[in-house]
């Protein structure tokens, strides 16, 4: 999730899209809120691990 956030920042800078540009933003912040709840053990929606 972090990696696709990521993904659409770029092609929302560079192909100037403020849509993708915000999309980008949400998915890199929930993608890190995740990963760090789940390095912590902590279990999120019955599911131990996100892949």
């Amino acid at each position: 999730m972090i990696i696709l956030g990521v993904i659409l920042l770029v092609i929302g800078f560079i192909a100037s899209i403020p849509v993708l540009w915000s999309i980008g933003i949400a998915l890199v912040v929930i993608g890190a809120v995740l990963a760090i709840l789940g390095g912590t053990g902590r279990r999120i929606g019955g599911r131990a691990h996100w892949f």
